[in-house]
């Protein structure tokens, strides 16, 4: 997302000019904007900001997993030096015991030496053992060597990965604070008058998206949630009234596809983190055959989500300097539906 937000601080335009009346001309205000171009560049706010968050989101959820990847890359790097320095151990023992007993000599020269050729015969099997465990010896010395070598490789481009993914995140969490600033920079410059229209304006063009999906037949009709879903309705019913905020995943707040994950969390149906992956890997369905705890898509790039409840309604962390709670289904312009609980079809081989 471009960190550069559009500018929407209400200015007076300067149109004074030089006229040769002896009174000087008087600046003129410039036009108001319409209460539609207020709710379009609120809603316009609003959605980077979500654009901004859901990114924020998929970076911290992959910063996790990354984290994870060199904390176990360092527990295998370690047991492999500790397997490295019993390799070495196991080789000096082995080379102090061959100088003290004499067997590196060879087979004939011990035959010449030895007092009685019959029992240097017989060590002869000793000594062939103590080759073999010798090449063993070496062969786990020159593993753990190059085991040791490889893991220590992985560990550290692991490491830069996670650098960089934390610099990322960092980048990030500035622009979406940039993005709820210039909402509230509008926001403040609005009158409790302004502020009460944009909201009419805003539930009149969601009746109306909601009334062109039912004469559509795009609503569903009333079904039966299932076990998982039923449950994680109600987890999700059970935060209403919570603060939306982004990149939260409860207990306290939510953000849209926090407050779904972790529905689905409780539920025991573990799903990815952010609505973008929510969309992408989860199974479609048409919305008229959604069932409550199945989850509605929005935006074409998929940037909110929330959880249907039945009766064409969702119940949704909306956004900044809002709650949960349930709305009509056709709240935001909807891309499509998403089943937690069953798996994507796959291609017929």
């Amino acid at each position: 997302m471009s960190g550069r937000l559009p500018r929407l601080a209400c200015t007076a335009a300067l149109a004074a000019q030089a006229v040769l009346a002896p009174v000087p001309a008087v600046a003129e205000p410039a036009p108001q904007r319409s209460v539609s171009q207020l709710l379009t560049d609120l809603q316009q706010l609003y959605r980077q900001t979500e654009q901004a968050t859901e990114a924020y989101n998929t970076t911290t959820d992959r910063l996790r997993r990354q984290r994870a990847e060199v904390s176990r890359l360092d527990g295998e790097l370690a047991r492999s030096r500790l397997a490295l320095q019993d390799s070495r151990a196991d080789a000096g023992r082995l080379a102090r015991e061959q100088y003290r007993s004499g067997f590196g000599l060879g087979p004939y020269a011990r035959l010449l030496l030895a007092p009685d050729p019959q029992h240097a015969l017989d060590e002869g099997h000793v000594i062939a053992e103590l080759a073999r465990e010798r090449a063993r010896t070496v062969d786990r010395l020159t593993t753990a060597e190059r085991r040791t070598d490889v893991l220590a490789r992985a560990s550290r481009r692991a490491l830069d990965t996670q650098l960089a993914l934390a610099g990322r995140q960092k980048r990030q969490r500035d622009a979406v604070r940039a993005g709820l600033a210039d909402v509230e920079r509008l926001l403040t410059g609005l009158t409790p008058a302004q502020l009460a229209a944009i909201a009419a304006l805003e539930q009149q063009s969601v009746t109306q998206a909601q009334q062109r999906l039912t004469t559509a037949g795009a609503l569903p009709t009333d079904r039966s949630a299932s076990p998982a879903g039923a449950r994680a309705v109600r987890f999700a019913m059970e935060q209403l009234g919570k603060p939306y905020q982004w990149g939260a995943q409860g207990p306290g707040s939510y953000d849209c596809s926090g407050l779904t994950s972790q529905a689905w969390q409780h539920a025991g149906t573990p799903i990815p983190r952010t609505s973008q992956e929510q969309w992408r890997r989860l199974r479609k369905i048409p919305l008229n055959g959604l069932r409550p705890g199945d989850l509605v898509v929005y935006f074409p790039d998929a940037t909110h989500v929330a959880m249907y409840i039945g009766d064409g309604r969702i119940v949704q962390a909306p956004r900044p300097g809002e709650d949960i709670r349930v709305s009509p289904l056709a709240s935001l312009p909807v891309l499509g539906a998403v089943r937690p609980d069953q798996a994507p079809a796959t291609a017929a081989r």
